[in-house]
């Protein structure tokens, strides 16, 4: 199928060498390593972000989650908004290490506390593991707020695609636990819905870097031997679109692209927040695809970069 992708993003994919925007997750421990390389390769700047790493315990299973905060070097000693960062990978891949030039740019940008987490993943630690450690990292990050001079009040999460997923369900679960506070959700490029049968799903078969075939093994790596993508049992924690009832959870932006298997889960989700009363914004960005947000030079993607700054400074009050 042919796609209209954005002038400037479609010319920067002609100058890569080929395969290079194909992800080959049927083999996890290999497509770790290799993002892994990419990921030390780039040169970070650490010198106005003090970089620490702790572990947290899950309450729910006892595991010790890693995390990472990132915390202004000249931040003015005074209370402020709060960002737990949640990385993509389609429950498959990413780290604390992959994720470094993402947080350190959040955390320098907004002038916040960010804290990231290094969660369990697919398919050796099945749903509900990430999600548990996700959650434990809420729960943990309001706990020790004054400690990390973050205004309990003033917590959002961020994630982009699977990331994007679990902040969702951490919303789910906090307001069905009677957990702690989250005032803001940004759920970028979110993957939702187990059931792969929107149109966006059926329609991009070989769109670059995720297509329905990656969306298929993801789920059955993340839902494991318990559950089976699409079957009626599957939980709202896992899959938050499945969820009935979306009334009580924080302000919310959701992105999507045009040209994104994802993108009607994603509409249909920021739709339907909207129809159960959640103040809602939602953008999709054309000529655009599934992780064309790294071709960074684009204007499109400069574009969608200022947008996600100035959500996040208004959804935590910055």
């Amino acid at each position: 199928m042919g796609y209209c992708f954005d002038p400037e993003i479609d010319r920067m994919m002609r100058e890569l060498p080929d395969r290079t925007l194909e992800l080959d997750l049927s083999d996890p421990i290999t497509c770790r390593s290799t993002l892994e390389s990419f990921a030390k390769a780039i040169e970070l700047d650490f010198s106005d972000v003090l970089v620490t790493n702790e572990t947290v315990k899950s309450e729910l299973d006892g595991h010790e989650v890693p995390i990472r905060i990132y915390t202004p070097k000249h931040r003015e000693t005074k209370i402020g908004g709060g960002l737990i960062h949640v990385h993509g990978g389609g429950f498959v891949i990413g780290s604390l290490d992959s994720e470094q030039q993402t947080c350190l740019a959040l955390c320098r940008e907004l002038g916040i506390v960010v804290v990231s987490v290094g969660y369990r993943l697919a398919p050796e630690y099945p749903y509900p593991a990430g999600l548990n450690d996700c959650y434990a990292t809420l729960s943990w990050v309001s706990e020790s707020a004054d400690h990390l001079l973050i205004d309990r009040s003033r917590v959002g999460i961020y994630g982009l695609s699977a990331g994007g997923g679990l902040c969702a369900a951490i919303a789910l679960l906090s307001r069905d636990r009677n957990g702690p506070p989250i005032c803001f959700q940004y759920l970028g490029i979110p993957e939702l819905d187990d059931r792969l049968n929107t149109l966006s799903m059926r329609q991009f078969s070989d769109t670059p870097i995720w297509d329905k075939k990656l969306a298929e093994l993801s789920w059955r790596y993340y839902l494991g031997d318990a559950f089976s993508p699409g079957d009626d049992d599957v939980p709202i924690y896992a899959s938050p679109a499945r969820a009935k009832d979306l009334r009580g959870l924080p302000r919310t932006y959701i992105s999507t692209m045009e040209f994104d298997p994802l993108r009607d889960e994603g509409i249909l989700y920021a739709l339907k927040l909207m129809q159960e009363g959640v103040q809602t914004e939602l953008h999709s960005f054309p000529g655009t695809f599934h992780g064309s947000h790294f071709f960074a030079e684009a204007k499109v993607n400069q574009r969608a970069h200022e947008e996600t700054i100035r959500v996040l400074k208004n959804g935590l009050a910055l």
